[in-house]
């Protein structure tokens, strides 16, 4: 999962050179504001040598997958309702509505290797009988607007893939749209795109060999293995992200180890703001390979979490992201041996299905994270303060003595002691 097409934390430097990541989805509202009209950097972006324009944009190397859909995973609930030519998406400006045509023209020019059709499905919302009817003529209408506007091309261009979405309801509810794409456009459909793993099995048979990628609810490594057994073949996790913003290291392996038939209820992550952590000089996980653990401790690593040091997340999330390269790496040879249900089923009884509660605070909250409403709170805590305030509030305070230790300066308003 990038944000405007970086992993958070992450320049794209070190995350060629420190992780594994070789896919990237970028969603389209990340590079838009008010309209898509508006956005002539990207659109207008100088390229050289066979080039495509989003991968240079973000700095991308080329041996990563670059997929691009019309919305973040998860996104912020929009305001207002799809209509029948465009979706409702939050740009950098605020909501606004993302016209079909206007979706195949930005990725015409920006040319990812996977192209996400729009769907019909508001993120927040149950719908409702009638809604439901529109659903899969909407989809189709706009898959319907991808492919023609992908038709007429030379094969000089990159080729670029075109995943149909699989709308999150009944399978005889969107049977009409289904059947429409595999008896018309069985050829132009790459891959599905689903929104719920329970609707996989709406995918016509025929179609069923072709790859999935998920945009469903995954919290956590249980989820993972519970929507592979449904047959999703990739996935996009903002919950990496989520356990590096609260200082949290992964620590889950897979397959677990078999320590016994009962339930041992380890914990997925280790919470690094406690002050435990201070002066323990061992890795965030023996025996783990990353960058952090082969080159630092756990006591620097919470040093720079209490410090509010920007190094702090970037080094938890090289180390994240490492755990779930090899997660993955071991859920493929489990199931090349065959024995995938049985590692499901221990590492059920081993892990516990919720990550740990972060006792600190982690990096400033960003737009795409949450929906604001009227006459809210700030969520950010003000990062300066006022120097005339400050100068008067020192001004009338005591000086230290110079037996005064952290405590007192940080009670007279001199310092605000890390522990």
């Amino acid at each position: 999962m990038s944000s405007r097409g970086c992993v958070p934390h992450l320049s794209q430097d070190t995350m060629k050179a420190d992780t594994n990541i070789r896919g990237i989805y970028a969603a389209l509202e990340d590079f838009i504001e008010k309209s898509v009209e508006k956005i002539p950097v990207i659109h207008d972006f100088p390229l050289q040598n066979g080039e495509t324009r989003l991968r240079r944009f973000i700095a991308l190397q080329e041996d990563a997958l670059l997929v691009t859909g019309p919305r973040r995973h998860p996104p912020v609930p929009a305001r207002a309702a799809n209509t029948n030519t465009g979706i409702s998406i939050q740009t950098a400006l605020g909501f606004s509505t993302l016209e079909s045509d206007d979706y195949v023209e930005a990725v015409q020019r920006m040319r990812p290797d996977i192209v996400l059709s729009m769907a019909d499905y508001e993120y927040s919302k149950r719908p409702g009988v009638k809604r439901v009817e529109k659903m899969g003529d909407r989809t189709l209408a706009w898959f319907h607007d991808l492919v023609a506007g992908f038709g007429d091309e030379t094969n000089e261009l990159p080729q670029v893939a075109l995943f149909a979405p699989v709308l999150p309801i009944e399978a005889g509810q969107q049977s009409v749209y289904l059947n429409t794409l595999q008896q018309d456009l069985a050829k132009r459909v790459s891959g599905w795109v689903l929104y719920d793993a329970a609707s996989i099995d709406a995918i016509p048979t025929a179609m069923r060999h072709l790859p999935r990628f998920g945009l469903t609810d995954v919290r956590g490594p249980h989820e993972i293995l519970d929507q592979v057994s449904l047959g999703l073949d990739a996935f996009v996790l903002s919950f990496i992200g989520d356990a590096t913003d609260a200082g949290i290291a992964l620590t889950f392996t897979f397959p677990s180890p078999e320590r016994s038939e009962s339930r041992s209820d380890l914990a997925l992550g280790i919470d690094m703001w406690p002050s435990t952590h201070v002066s323990d000089v061992s890795p965030l996980v023996e025996d783990c390979t990353c960058y952090a653990c082969r080159n630092h401790h756990r006591a620097f690593i919470r040093h720079l979490l209490d410090a509010k040091e920007m190094l702090a997340w970037v080094l938890l999330q090289v180390h994240n992201h490492h755990t779930i390269d090899i997660f993955f790496a071991n859920v493929r040879q489990s199931i090349r041996r065959g024995t995938f249900e049985r590692d499901c089923e221990f590492f059920d009884k081993t892990f516990q299905r919720d990550f740990p509660v972060t006792t600190g605070k982690g990096p400033r909250l960003r737009g795409y994270h949450v929906k604001s409403g009227p006459a809210e709170p700030r969520r950010n805590p003000p990062a300066f303060q006022s120097l005339e305030d400050a100068h008067k509030r020192l001004a009338e305070a005591p000086l230290p003595s110079s037996a005064a230790d952290g405590e007192d300066l940080e009670r007279q308003g001199f310092a605000e002691k890390l522990t």
